[in-house]
């Protein structure tokens, strides 16, 4: 694509062409090769390479078609591009410095020869054309109408695949490392690449090998250390090195096999399936119930990056920073993909959409991101939270954006079983804290008949209680202490009724419950709660209704 794009412009003889990338060294092969196939451009060029360090050299090393010694002055080099009289090519690399910035104004005298140079080659008798080759995009906008940009792609599979065959076949013959990789593992490690620039992945399959000997399926990991490392530089977006497994989750079970039937669905196998890169979910619920668990959950189970979004970072005072923040974050998130891209309360970030106090900022920043939700081609999956759904725009909750939208709901007694038996195993390590105390099944279940209304938050707390009770007489944990907790925490089911109420309400036809049918069946309030007082202010009945469909997935 990008070749044919650049055969176009140069046949169109467009004058200065514009291509921010990093990766210099791969763009001039591609030019070199493009420009010397007759068939594909017709008219074949000479090509210059110009730096700051060494004026304008000839690729081909042509010693008749050498430029003058002062050609390192940028404005000298444009005379001798203006000079020159057979078809070529001039990449002139790291112009920027000289273009200004939003401090620093640039250099009048480069910018005013580029406009005159423009339109003798624009004109001119034999085929010429400047590329300039930048890390960044920096264009002065007395240059904005004679420039056009064109960006250059990151390296896609086949080419990382050769880079990976090549270090493996390097390494295999010196005997020193222990090569364990067949197709499906050589898939993942390069699917595990795709963002980074050819030098920088095969740095990151170095660095697996060297760091224990050996290239396995462990090495994924290695590989996203170098995908973090460019997230950091971003500033926007944060790289969150997640150790939740899914198993770590207590409950939710049908949001889990949701997810499972989609694990690997970015890999060739789905490509037999016609299966689409899955887009993303929405998750709402009541505070404290593991949305923001899953979203890390995902990430381990998945075995993807996951960036988080910060909706303050992308708002700042200067006029259009925001918006190119905003498509600042969305690129980086696609140049790593696959990824997962987590939006943590999503609904604060967007929720002014329809205001007109910061003069459509947050108008045009929610635009942005739902045209690129709609769009996006590469495997990037969002998971957005949200506690107040009504806050979020209707526009953003209809199908096309999110594969599923999930409601959870305060836990039912058996995901609360769960609950207490993963935050106990956690903490409970101790064989003098511990003591005789024994997590028996039966005591599992008299806390989750007792803790009804509570959320996965509150359950945690009540084991934190427990211990401090425990720690504050300094003595072994027994299950007075959890009883005494539970009845010293008033749950945010009784705080917060009323909006519960409005949450499920909303649930009830627009929403998947996260729980799964068997663990919802004859779900009823208890009359022997330890904590009297919910039995009391549930005036709305909050625990006998539950929120959301009930879909079997």
């Amino acid at each position: 694509m990008f070749d044919k794009k650049l055969c176009d412009l140069l046949k169109a003889r467009f004058s200065i062409i514009y291509i921010p990338t990093y990766e210099e060294n791969r763009v001039l092969q591609s030019i070199s090769l493009l420009v010397k196939d007759p068939v594909k451009i017709k008219t074949v060029r000479d090509v210059f390479v110009w730096t700051w360090t060494d004026g304008f050299v000839s690729v081909n090393n042509d010693e008749g078609k050498k430029a003058p010694s002062d050609s390192k002055d940028p404005v000298k080099a444009l005379d001798f591009i203006q000079k020159y009289k057979d078809p070529s090519v001039f990449i002139m690399r790291d112009l920027h410095v000289l273009f200004g910035s939003a401090n620093r104004p640039g250099d009048a005298n480069l910018i005013r020869k580029f406009r005159d140079i423009a339109p003798i080659i624009r004109q001119g008798i034999s085929p010429k054309t400047i590329i300039i080759t930048c890390p960044i995009t920096v264009i002065p906008v007395e240059l904005q109408k004679e420039i056009s940009i064109l960006d250059y792609p990151l390296p896609d599979f086949k080419h990382i695949y050769k880079v990976l065959d090549e270090i493996i076949e390097a390494n295999r013959e010196t005997g020193r490392i222990k090569i364990n990789v067949d197709s499906f593992v050589k898939e993942r490690l390069v699917k595990a690449a795709q963002g980074l620039t050819l030098q920088e992945a095969e740095n990151s399959f170095a660095r697996a090998m060297v760091e224990d000997g050996k290239l396995d399926i462990n090495d994924v990991d290695i590989i996203f250390e170098e995908k973090r490392q460019i997230i950091k530089k971003t500033g926007i977006l944060e790289f969150i090195n997640s150790e939740v497994k899914i198993e770590d989750v207590g409950g939710l079970e049908n949001i889990k096999k949701w997810l499972k039937k989609r694990n690997r669905s970015w890999l060739d196998d789905a490509a037999k399936y016609c299966l689409p890169n899955p887009k993303g979910m929405l998750i709402t619920g009541v505070p404290g119930c593991g949305k923001s668990l899953i979203a890390k959950a995902v990430s381990s189970m998945w075995q993807l990056p996951l960036l988080r979004l910060d909706m303050g970072k992308i708002f700042q005072g200067i006029v259009g920073s925001s918006e190119e923040n905003m498509r600042k974050a969305l690129n980086t998130a696609e140049a790593v993909s696959p990824s997962i891209l987590w939006i943590d309360e999503i609904e604060k970030g967007f929720s002014g959409t329809g205001g007109s106090g910061d003069s459509g900022v947050t108008a045009r920043i929610f635009g942005t991101f739902l045209t690129w939700m709609q769009e996006k081609e590469k495997p990037v999956f969002v998971i957005a939270t949200a506690n107040n759904i009504s806050a979020l725009p209707p526009e953003f909750l209809r199908k096309g954006r999110f594969d599923e939208i999930f409601f959870v709901d305060i836990p039912t007694e058996k995901e609360r079983e769960n609950i207490f038996l993963l935050h106990a195993v956690k903490r409970l390590k101790n064989k003098e804290v511990v003591g005789n105390f024994k997590l028996s099944k039966d005591f599992l279940k008299f806390l989750a008949k007792h803790t009804e209304g509570f959320v996965g938050a509150e359950i945690e707390q009540i084991v934190i209680n427990a211990l401090f009770e425990a720690f504050s007489e300094s003595r072994s944990i027994n299950s007075e202490d959890f009883v005494k907790a539970v009845k010293n925490i008033v749950p945010l089911s009784i705080t917060m009724a009323e909006d519960i109420m409005r949450l499920r309400e909303w649930a009830n036809v627009r929403a998947v419950s996260a729980t799964a049918k068997e663990d919802r069946k004859n779900y009823e309030m208890d009359g022997n709660n330890i904590s009297e007082e919910i039995i009391e202010d549930d005036k709305q009945g909050i625990y006998k209704e539950r929120g959301g469909r009930t879909v079997d997935i």
